[in-house]
Formats: C-alpha cells, structure tokens, sequence
C-alpha cells in the first residue's frame, strides 16, 4: 500500500513524482498550494520515460499500428491514420472533446487533476516525452490551473472530456485561473514565459485517457470526510453533556467487546467530552439511539476510510491510460487501466457514509430543540429571558433547515456505479461513472459540512444554557473556540452569516476545525 507523507506545514515542501508512491495529503497540498511538486533527478527514471517514449516512436517509423497514435479513436480505431497526418491526430482529439457542460471545478479542484494526472503520466510508461511532464508541474507550480467542466465523463475511457481542459491549456487553448483570475490559457501561459506545446503522437491520449479526474476529487473528498468524522464525534460528546446523556454508553471496555478501530476512535472522542458524575444519576438507563449509537454510525466512517486510502492511493499511482509502452522491454499492452471502477465503488460508499452521519447529527439537533426530549433545555433552544420566550423561536427554523440538507444528501446516496450506459457505439459498452460517483461524493460532503457547522452551534447553544460549572478539558476547550465567534441566540436573530462563517473556517482548518488525528 503506498505510504504517506508527513502532515502539513507552514513551510512549502517538495513532492516528487514519479519514483515514490505519492499519498492523498500530498494532492491535497499540492492542490492548496503549500507544496510544489517536482520531477525526479534520477537517472534511472529519466531512461525509462525515454525509452517509452523511444520505443513509441520506433513503431511509428515501422508503420506498427498503435491505438490512438496512427488509428482512429474507440469504435473507430480500425481506421488507418496516414503517416503524414499522425501529428495532427492528438490536436484533433483535444478539440472534439470540447464539449463540457455543467458548472466548473473550482481551482483547488484543476490543481488536484493536475497532481493526480502527473503523479500516472510520470510512472514512465504512457510514450510522453519529459518536456510534457515538467510543462504539466509548471502550470501547478505557477497556478495556471485549467477550468474544467464538471460533467461529460462516464469513466470510462477515463475522464476523456474533463482531461482534455487539461491538455487544451497546453495547446495554449482555453482557459485557466491564474492570478485569482479567469483569464485566456494563451495570455497565462505567456505571462509565465511558458510556451505553448506541440502534442506529439499519444500524448493527447495519454493526459486524457486516464482517471485523473474521479482520482483527484476522491483525495479531496477523502480529506474532508476525515474532518466530518472527527467532528462528527465532537459534536456528539456536546450533545450528551447538553442532554445529561448517559456516558457509560462510551466506555472503553464497552468497545473491546466489539472491536472496530473506527468506532472506538469515535467513543473515545465522545467519552473525552464528559465528565465524571458520579454524583448524577443519568437520566435514562439507555439514551436514543442517535447518542447511544453514534460511535456505531460514524465508526462506519472511519472504518471505511481505512480502505479506501488504499484505493485511492493505488489509482493515482496507477499507470491508468491506454495503450501502455513499456520501452525497456519494447512491449506495447492495449488495456483498460483508464476503467474507474475503484474509485466509483469508493464513492459511492463514501456519500452513503457521510450522508448516515449527517443523518444522526440532524436527530441529535431534534432531540436539542424538543422540550419533550431535551431534558429541561428552553423550547428551541431559545436564550429569552422568560417575559419574552413567547416571542422568541431560537434555533426552530434551523432544526428545519438541517433536516432539508440531510434528505438531500440521502437522496443522493443511490449508487452512481449502478447506472452504467452504452456509449461510443457500443464500444465503450461498460462504463464506471466513477467521475459522477465522486461529484456526487462532494455535493454530499457539502451538504454534511453544513448539518455540522449548524449542530456544532446547536450543540454549544445547548451546554451554554446549562451553565454547567463542571466540564471537562476538551469541552471547555471546544466552548472557548466557538464562543469567540459564535454568539449565542438571547433573541431571534438571521444566523446564516455566522454559519457561512463556521464553513469558512472548516474549510480554512481554523481553530476546533484544523488537525485532525487519523489511523487510517
């Protein structure tokens, strides 16, 4: 399994390619800008890349029929290309496949493609010359990021579509963001004094035909979903302190008994946030299940991502185009290494994870708001004095809002990977809909992140009105944190400034949202 890198730093590190296994916090740097990437100086790796490429132009020269270098494209690669039009073909290739629609990634998004795409192509076995290579980490380096189009790939072959933003952008074609802006790639690249390439025979292919795409929103989903989880267990110890929840539910021998890594991690999270009260009986023997057994749904989680590091990690260190050109042994393999099949199957896992732990969170929100079931809190969570509690409806209308984003993100957990179609006349007749798989994958991250933002406020709401004297380290810890921004709801108030701040902050890793402990 491919190792992983250290966490990061405030200082830009260098990820190399090509030689070591890159790691999912290695595209998520990269795609933040807090590390660069490189080539390897390595004389070994040189030769390889150059003898895959030699070896491609060799068969040219003997008139060998190569996939996609002297022949059409999918069902039409039984047409001949004349030797004095194959430099042409890769030109024609990038352009029909100007047909993106749909909203666009954003830049962190194109800077992760870039990683993932470099981290195959630069395996040395896709027939590209180094030049391509250094000229795809230029444009990551210097942040000349293509604009990619969200849809048009069935993953299958590869990110055939989205990828040929990226190859365009070389062409000088386009667009990109450069500068915090959107601008023409031709005026970026020359801005950079990086020229514009020729595309050799197979190297529009070879950007193109892979997984890239689906591989790169899957690091960044990854990401965010180890942060979901933690948080996750957070707010759940908030809500069993706000409920005088029963803490025996979390305990450590309780978990040994049924050993999952993952939803021990989360019990000892939730347990951390209590305290001993011994002096208080709790309130019932057996709590609901959204407190008893969260660890059990967000352990899920946690559990999964183990796995699915795995995966993840061993497509983009895959070598996903196709044909492959091994030069060492002069061997040309025609496959279906750009099929997305993992990465699809991990997504559509991960949405239904995260969409069950944002489901729990909107049932412990219920049981906060609810005089019947939140054990002597105010009505709706409302900070009134009593002559106005009459007026005042507190956190009711986000209690309804919660439970909006979560039905969304339910919604979306029907398989992608289920929905394969036969496209390309019949040629591409299985597809992966990894692509789709890992779009919807984000949208319901998005959505989970906004039940947390809004449960994490409900949550501290909820313990401040308890003014309890006794709490334990961290969640004083965690109260202090979100207190310095958040203030709490004395009367009616619009609160959807103060959650577009609390996202702002997730996603900056600010405060209670920054590291994260991981053992996957």
């Amino acid at each position: 399994m491919p190792t992983r890198t250290e966490s990061p730093s405030s200082a830009v590190r260098t990820v190399v390619a090509g030689v070591a296994s890159m790691s999912i916090e290695d595209v998520v740097q990269l795609a933040r800008g807090t590390a660069r990437i490189a080539l390897p100086g390595d004389v070994d790796w040189l030769r390889r890349v150059e003898s895959s490429w030699r070896s491609l132009q060799n068969r040219i020269e003997r008139g060998e029929v190569v996939y996609g270098v002297n022949t059409g494209y999918g069902d039409s690669c039984g047409r001949a290309v004349p030797y004095e039009l194959v430099r042409e073909l890769p030109e024609h290739l990038v352009r029909y496949h100007g047909c993106g629609l749909g909203r666009e990634f954003d830049e962190l998004t194109g800077a992760a493609v870039l990683a993932a795409r470099v981290a195959s192509l630069s395996r040395g076995y896709s027939g590209v010359r180094p030049v391509l290579l250094q000229r795809l980490c230029d444009l990551l380096n210097r942040r000349v990021v293509p604009v990619i189009p969200e849809e048009g790939s069935v993953g299958a072959s590869g990110d055939l579509t989205p990828l040929s933003y990226v190859a365009a952008v070389l062409m000088g074609e386009r667009e990109v963001f450069h500068r915090g802006q959107r601008r023409a790639a031709a005026d970026a690249l020359g801005d950079e004094h990086l020229e514009v390439l020729r595309l050799a025979p197979k190297e529009g292919l070879a950007i193109m035909n892979g997984t890239a795409v689906m591989t790169a929103i899957a690091c960044l989903a990854f990401e965010r979903a180890q942060r979901l989880a933690h948080l996750a267990s957070t707010i759940t110890g908030l809500a069993v302190v706000a409920l005088r929840g029963n803490a025996a539910h979390f305990h450590p021998r309780l978990f040994e008994l049924k050993p999952h890594a993952g939803q021990a991690r989360s019990a000892a999270r939730i347990r951390e946030l209590q305290i001993d009260r011994t002096d208080v009986e709790p309130s019932r023997i057996q709590d609901p299940y959204s407190l008893r057994c969260a660890p059990h749904v967000i352990g899920v989680l946690e559990d999964s991502l183990s796995w699915m590091r795995g995966w993840i990690e061993t497509e983009l260190n895959s070598v996903n185009d196709n044909p492959l050109i091994d030069g060492e042994r002069d061997l040309v393999f025609h496959g279906g290494h750009f099929y997305g099949g993992h990465i699809g199957f991990a997504m559509d896992a991960l949405k239904t994870a995260v969409a069950s732990v944002a489901d729990v969170l909107d049932r412990q929100f219920a049981l906060l708001v609810d005089e019947r079931t939140n054990r002597g809190l105010p009505s709706n969570l409302s900070g009134a004095p009593r002559e106005r509690a009459s007026l005042n409806h507190g956190f009711k209308a986000l209690q309804i809002a919660v439970s909006a984003w979560t039905a969304e993100a339910l919604r979306m957990t029907m398989p992608a990977t289920s929905f394969s179609r036969s496209t390309e006349c019949h040629n591409q007749d299985k597809v992966s809909m990894g692509t789709i798989a890992a779009r919807d994958a984000l949208r319901v991250l998005e959505l989970g992140e906004q039940v947390i933002v809004a449960t994490l406020l409900a949550s501290v709401q909820a313990v401040h009105l308890r003014d309890e004297k006794r709490l334990a380290v961290p969640t004083r810890q965690v109260l202090d944190d979100v207190l310095e921004w958040f203030e709490p709801v004395h009367a009616d108030r619009a609160l959807d400034t103060t959650l577009r701040e609390a996202l702002a902050r997730l996603r900056a890793r600010r405060g209670i949202f920054g590291e994260v402990p991981s053992a996957t």
